[in-house]
């Protein structure tokens, strides 16, 4: 620690940091542009000056900028010195002569950080009157809004997307202070993380083009803390309300998930909960003959009493959870039906690989990593997973992972503080740290890797063996028939991952291989033999996948059979499509053979259409819920607003069928159940205070406190107030009125203090900048490792596998847009989602006689695709690609083998799998 002297007063701060960082979290307000807690220091706006003395005889002092100056022992200055304050009110002045002050029209007004430093520097009065500087507004995409002249050129948001995101189509163009950030053309952004301009920009220059659509002021949004739905990763995010829509999502704050950034997918995806395809209210199944079939809506009365009806008379129920409905809703649904009748929702294969995945985690040595440890590891092996699409936030993470081993080797040879961005950059360079990529295709990080290698899943598989035997030849099991340059390859990465003090191995499903996942497996142990601190992240493809794992559960498959078998005549669908989890003909044949039919989901879909009755559960908007991330970590998830119609959580309406003398009233009985019948869960009794949880008496409003319109907003229906309702399942008011100060961090509905209206009034959150928030990061990890580091390695290294002729092997794309369910029925991410395609290599392409564009009829598992061939860069050897999750893939059991001929004088290509 280090003691520094502001005022006069001295204060104990960490070492290491910049004077900035260190009054920021000691409380002071020094206004900033420039800097931000994640990009750290380059000292060009200016305006965080302070003046620093000598010593305490000192009286005069200079100016110095904070973000520039070491925190120092003995180090004294003044915040408030009048020639600072005089300083940064000129820098401030100087920086809005070409700004066009239209705050009132702005859609960054009420939550400006250029506002609240305005404010903050005392400059009120415009004394230019000279032309303003213009310019011409680019297209940026769906996402984002583009102002260019609202710009004060701090330069934060080309930083980030080029340096920290790793983008390249955005950039500053100019000279003097005619600088302009864009692209060169017009044009969509390319980055997956592009939406984080709006929150990184201090500006209006970038701003969220899906709220303008339907937008409301800032203080107008009810808010509430909430966890992202989209991949499995469980990002921490904001969502706002307004009117009964969803208007826009924030980034969350949590050091160990997604720190101050989050990716498109899901700030964008949120639009589904808008959707046309809503289901708002409970349906009832009428035949009109010949087979065809029509709804009737009920009241949740008669809802409540036909499932009743359901229930008692079922000779055999079969329940079928899903991996994104909460634990909440699965658990009830397993209560309802026993847990020997209980799917979990997950196909066969997908559900084997799951349980791959949670027997490392809970069984081997190897850490599960964080995000935040993905981003501190210093040498990482990816096996097979193409993280950038289907974990995109992990990409960042591992993009920041590394220029750790650079950025430390620079520090200690220049002696260079870490925060001094632009030193470091410099010394640097392009030199980047161990980063080895081992996919069947092209990823979105492989221009940071070290090495990538292009490979098929079998051959991954041995790659992965290879390295472990490397690290370990006592334990592991050597691989024979292994080209040279795949021993070569083997025997850098063990090295580099070896010498590394903190190495990570990454892996999981979107591969579609059980031995992949094995492999990467393999090689964090045997870095544990080793004594490494070694960390393993294994991907899931859905944001409560691990959770469903963890209560246990059959497989689709297994449900299937107990209704052909007849042992049940009635099926209970949660939040589940299953038409894109098995083949159309096997859900078709399923659903027609039960007696009935239950769907509780909120999107109409291909089983509510077969259903007999459908019940309108809420989305993570409207519901409570606990998810558990891929990490292991449950998170709580909490309802922005209240739903119109009769939707409830999917265990409320479950729990008031259940037939037990006493129901559950609150989500906190549903967890304490939870707890007590699987004792796994039970830190969830910790992860948030409960319903029943007061500061000075009051709740936590989910409104601003200039939150406004209230009496008005319902004046159609009654021209009295209304009340607002009434929450029981959690700490949370619907209102304005309640505790106006900091609540527990897994309450933080928004974050704002005085003087700070912006995203930057986060670091009134945290004990320290860049640190945890105070009270605790949000959750709880479920999983930790067995600390067994002589565990015994997995011993079958599978052997060559040669392409048979004529053969080729399929393997699955993914698509950050597109692929997930949820987010692509929001406008702005299905209008960038590709349409199915055939991928095939160039050379692959030469050799098959297919050129760009041409029919291809694909036949995998039964299932006969109709798509276009696409020529794409990066598919190993032998290799073509299927994009899955899209309309008319989601449902193909991947990687699968496949014959190609080519029709006669037809220009189409049949491919058998």
């Amino acid at each position: 620690m280090a003691t520094i002297y502001i005022e006069n007063v001295p204060y104990e701060v960490k070492d290491g940091q910049n004077l900035l960082t260190a009054c920021l979290s000691l409380g002071f307000n020094i206004p900033y542009f420039c800097w931000h807690p994640a990009l750290h220091s380059v000292g060009s706006c200016r305006l965080c000056a302070v003046k620093v003395f000598r010593d305490a005889k000192d009286t005069r002092g200079h100016i110095m900028m904070s973000c520039m100056t070491p925190a120092s022992d003995g180090t004294r200055l003044s915040v408030d010195d009048p020639e600072v304050k005089e300083f940064r009110a000129a820098v401030l002045e100087w920086l809005m002569i070409n700004h066009p002050h239209d705050c009132p029209v702005c859609d960054e007004g009420g939550e400006c950080h250029l506002q609240d430093m305005t404010v903050m520097t005392g400059h009120n009065y415009r004394r230019t009157r000279s032309r303003k500087r213009t310019f011409r507004n680019q297209n940026l995409g769906p996402f984002i809004n583009h102002e260019m002249n609202r710009c004060i050129q701090c330069y934060r948001c080309v930083r980030f997307y080029r340096d920290h995101a790793g983008g390249r189509d955005l950039n500053v163009f100019g000279i003097h202070d005619r600088l302009y950030f864009g692209r060169f053309d017009d044009g969509a952004l390319e980055s997956p993380f592009s939406g984080n301009l709006v929150e990184v920009c201090p500006t209006g220059v970038f701003t969220d083009k899906t709220l303008r659509r339907h937008y409301t002021r800032k203080w107008d949004l009810q808010t509430a803390p909430s966890v992202c739905v989209h991949c499995g990763l469980g990002c921490n995010t904001i969502p706002g309300e307004r009117y009964g829509m969803l208007r826009r999502i924030l980034n969350r704050y949590h050091e160990d998930v997604n720190g101050y950034f989050i990716c498109d997918r899901g700030r964008f995806g949120y639009e589904f909960v808008n959707a046309d395809k809503r289901v708002k209210s409970p349906l009832i199944r009428r035949e009109e003959g010949q087979g065809i079939a029509s709804f009737d809506a009920i009241t949740a009365e008669d809802a409540l009493d036909r499932l009743q009806v359901v229930l008692n008379g079922a000779s055999g129920i079969i329940g079928i959870g899903s991996p994104r409905a909460s634990l909440e809703s699965n658990f009830a649904l397993a209560r309802l039906v026993g847990p020997e009748r209980f799917s979990s929702g997950i196909a066969a294969k997908e559900h084997d690989l799951v349980a791959t995945i949670l027997s490392i985690l809970r069984n081997g040595p190897a850490r599960s990593a964080s995000l935040h440890d993905v981003e501190r590891s210093d040498a990482v092996l990816v096996l097979g997973e193409d993280v950038s699409n289907t974990a995109p936030r992990m990409a960042l993470s591992l993009r920041g992972s590394v220029l750790v081993q650079p950025m430390k080797a620079a520090a200690e040879r220049l002696k260079i503080p870490l925060w001094s961005a632009g030193s470091v950059k410099q010394a640097c360079q392009d030199d980047k740290g161990p980063l080895f990529v081992a996919t069947p295709g092209a990823t979105g990080i492989d221009d940071v890797a070290a090495v990538t290698l292009r490979l098929s899943p079998d051959d991954i598989t041995r790659l992965g063996f290879a390295v472990a035997a490397a690290l370990d030849p006592s334990a592991a099991p050597a691989v024979g028939d292994l080209s040279e340059d795949l021993k070569a390859a083997a025997a850098g990465i063990a090295e580099a991952l070896q010498s590394a003090d903190r190495p990570l191995v990454v892996s999981g499903t979107g591969c579609g291989s059980k031995k992949v996942i094995e492999a990467a497996g393999n090689v964090a142990w045997a870095l544990c033999r080793r004594k490494k601190d070694a960390a393993i992240s294994l991907v899931v493809p859905e944001c409560n996948s691990l959770g469903v794992a963890l209560m246990g559960g059959a497989s689709l498959e297994e449900a299937f059979k107990q209704v052909q078998s007849g042992k049940a005549d009635t099926v209970v669908i949660m939040e589940n499509d299953l038409y894109r989890r098995a083949a159309s003909s096997t859900v078709t044949e399923l659903l027609e053979k039960a007696r009935t039919v239950v769907v509780l989901d909120h999107l109409a879909n291909r089983c509510t259409e077969k259903a007999d009755l459908v019940l309108p559960v809420g989305t993570f908007a409207e519901t409570d819920g606990t998810l558990v991330n891929a990490e292991g970590r449950a998170q709580r998830f909490y309802r922005v607003f209240v739903g119109t119609g009769d939707m409830r959580a999917g265990w409320q309406w479950l729990d008031s069928s259940a037939g037990r003398e006493k129901a559950w009233e609150t989500l906190d009985e549903v967890d304490a159940a939870l707890a007590s019948a699987i004792p796994i869960f039970e830190p969830i009794l910790h992860i948030a205070p409960p319903a029943g949880f007061r500061v000075q008496g009051l709740k936590i409003p989910r409104e601003a406190h200039r939150y406004s319109g209230r009496t008005a907003m319902k004046a159609n229906i009654n021209v009295h107030e209304q009340a607002p309702p009434v929450d029981q399942d959690s700490a949370l008011a619907f209102s304005m009125e309640g505790y106006q100060g900091q609540p527990p961090s897994a309450l933080v509905p928004r974050y704002w203090a005085p003087g700070w209206n912006s995203v930057q009034s986060l670091n009134k959150f945290q004990g320290e900048v860049g640190g945890s928030l105070r009270g605790g990061n949000p959750g709880r990890r479920l999983i930790e490792p067995s600390g067994n580091s002589d565990i015994e390695l997995l011993r079958e290294a599978p052997e060559a596998v040669e392409r048979p002729k004529g053969r080729w092997q399929i393997v699955p794309l993914h698509h950050v847009f597109g692929s997930e369910e949820l987010s692509v029925l929001s406008p702005g991410v299905n209008e960038l989602a590709p349409t199915p395609y055939l991928g095939v290599a160039e050379e692959t392409a030469i050799s098959l006689g297919i050129g760009e564009g041409d029919s291809v009829t694909l036949t995998v598992g039964g299932v006969v695709y109709s798509l276009k061939a696409k020529i794409v860069e990066g598919l190993a050897p032998g290799i073509l690609g299927l994009p899955v999750g899209l309309p008319g893939t989601e449902k193909c059991d991947l990687p699968a083998w496949g014959e190609v001929t080519k029709a006669k004088g037809t220009g189409k290509v049949s491919i058998d799998g």
